[in-house]
């Protein structure tokens, strides 16, 4: 479940990409897929040890170019261990509302990004996530959950403001907007109600299968109540 569209990234053989706050991967394993030398990093030894173990099994069972090399990395994105102007793309998706110091992770991106490259930022929408906030406490109340819901236009001036042009947006995720909405309602935690199941299974069921209905359906949903706003920048070279 792809947020960020790689094309727009120019992602590709030889690009030096890193992917701040991996997570489980799913965005470093599309950028090593398409032929990138790629670091997932993130603060998460356990989740580093699971990519990295992913990296090896893509390379084993040739899923990538001979080319590509890609590594995970476990640090702090406020303190990145890297030179100035190392990366032609850089990624942050759906962390920057979970670190209390955001123009600081924000400025460390920039810091790393080469002059004319490439970025993404994701982060969750400011209508979708508000109603989970009403909803319920436990969503946002928990150890490293969300510190704040960013409106689009805010994100865009604190990333313009620390040297980015901002170069596109989009949204996505519209069918798991309504998934949070009832998981809020019922409870987080409550994953045996009837409505979570059933919504959790289309969900995966469209994961899967990719089914034209539910692609459709989202592709035209997403400018209303897609879950993730995306913004794409370049670093004036």
């Amino acid at each position: 479940m792809l947020t960020v569209d790689f094309d727009r990234l120019a992602v590709g053989p030889e690009t030096q990409a890193i992917d701040i706050g991996a997570g489980q991967g799913r965005h470093s394993f599309e950028m090593f897929r398409r032929g990138a030398d790629v670091i997932a990093f993130d603060q998460s030894e356990s989740d580093m040890a699971d990519v990295g173990e992913m990296f090896d099994a893509m390379m084993a069972e040739n899923q990538v170019p001979a080319s590509a090399k890609a590594r995970a990395e476990v640090g702090d994105a406020l303190h990145l261990p890297y030179a100035d102007d190392t990366f032609d793309v850089v990624l942050m998706s759906e962390i920057l509302e979970h670190v209390p110091a955001d123009e600081a992770a924000i400025a460390e991106m920039v810091r790393i990004l080469k002059p004319g490259g490439k970025a993404a930022v994701t982060v969750p929408r400011y209508w979708p996530e508000k109603v989970c906030w009403a909803l319920s406490d436990e969503y946002h109340e928990v150890e490293g959950g969300h510190v704040r819901i960013y409106r689009a236009s805010e994100l865009a001036a604190k990333l313009e403001a620390a040297g980015l042009l901002v170069t596109g947006t989009g949204h996505a995720h519209a069918l798991h907007a309504p998934y949070w909405w009832i998981k809020c309602a019922v409870g987080v935690e409550n994953d045996r109600n009837p409505l979570v199941r059933g919504y959790h299974q289309l969900l995966v069921w469209d994961m899967m299968s990719a089914p034209t209905v539910t692609r459709t359906a989202e592709k035209l949903l997403n400018p209303v109540i897609g879950k993730s706003v995306i913004l794409y920048l370049e670093k004036p070279a």
